[in-house]
């Protein structure tokens, strides 16, 4: 299989595409991947460490939403998942559409778009299942919820088999300092204080990037097209929670915590019901968020010279 993955230097992407090239997902021993990515703030092509120089691997920098390079690589891909994600909105969509558009064209036969939990809104009780309505309430999820329109209209519109992956809060290494677990555990490294928005009681659900990764191989190679996936994680807990394990985790009390105002609009909870990746695809999350949080404190300690620079 020939795998085009967008944003495949960031975060998610480069977890997924290091698990490819080192044959350690079912269905996809062997491929050859294609990185699409314009290294921006998250992308990082050092993050794709050891596979940086695989003969089965191909980087290409560039923007998703140029639509001439976007159909120059679809042609050449038996599958696509698609990770970029840009903090413009508008460019967001417009990539979505250019690969929609390729893979029509040129008949893909696997195509994955990947979304997030936060279009579904906040949800105040219960948790959100595939079938909930969007509600967006910030300029990002809406992007994410237009691209899973477009997915959605590509396959029941052209048959494109499509599918749309819905993770929870994901954490690990690798992740850039403006998300919530880094940004507490670097600044607390650097001798900082650790951010606290608001009084802390907003509640996530979390889940280790291994986890995403396998669930992200399984839609790919099993998923049936024009359906949705969501993906909870392993531990519902409120940010004052998170902060007091961090703490814990490196040895530090309270007072390294400065409590500082909320920015609105602020989902106050994220909670995602995940039964039908369970039942459909028998995936279950591995990685037990107290074992999860203590190897990512334990690589960004070792790893200063990867996030100062950030």
């Amino acid at each position: 299989m020939n795998v085009l993955v967008t944003g495949g230097a960031g975060f998610v992407g480069s977890h997924f595409v290091r698990a490819v090239l080192a044959d350690r997902l079912p269905g996809l021993e062997g491929a050859r991947v294609t990185v699409l990515d314009k290294l921006t703030s998250a992308g990082n092509f050092n993050n794709l460490g050891e596979v940086a120089h695989d003969k089965r691997l191909d980087f290409v920098p560039g923007d998703v939403a140029d639509a001439a390079l976007t159909s120059a690589l679809v042609r050449k891909h038996d599958a696509i998942v698609h990770l970029a994600a840009d903090s413009d909105p508008a460019s967001g969509v417009l990539g979505a559409q250019a690969l929609l558009d390729a893979a029509h064209r040129y008949g893909v036969e696997r195509f994955v778009t990947v979304s997030a939990g936060s279009v579904y809104g906040s949800v105040k009780s219960g948790s959100s299942t595939e079938r909930a309505p969007l509600n967006p309430t910030t300029p990002f999820a809406a992007a994410k919820a237009g691209a899973d329109l477009l997915t959605l209209a590509y396959h029941r519109t052209h048959g494109l088999p499509a599918t749309i992956v819905r993770p929870t809060g994901t954490y690990g290494s690798h992740q850039h300092p403006d998300k919530i677990i880094p940004r507490m555990v670097t600044r607390l490294l650097a001798g900082d204080t650790a951010p606290l928005f608001g009084d802390g009681s907003d509640s996530r659900d979390w889940l280790h990037v291994y986890d995403l990764t396998r669930a992200l191989a399984l839609v790919l190679t099993d998923g049936r097209p024009g359906e949705t996936y969501n993906v909870g994680g392993s531990i519902e807990i409120t940010t004052r929670v998170l902060t007091t394990l961090l703490l814990d985790q490196l040895g530090l009390t309270w007072d390294r915590v400065e409590t500082v105002a909320d920015h609105p609009p602020h989902d106050a909870r994220h909670a995602l019901d995940d039964d039908k990746i369970r039942q459909d695809l028998g995936w279950r999350p591995r990685v037990e968020f107290d074992a999860g949080l203590n190897t990512t404190v334990r690589w960004y300690r070792d790893n200063p010279d990867w996030w100062q620079p950030l």
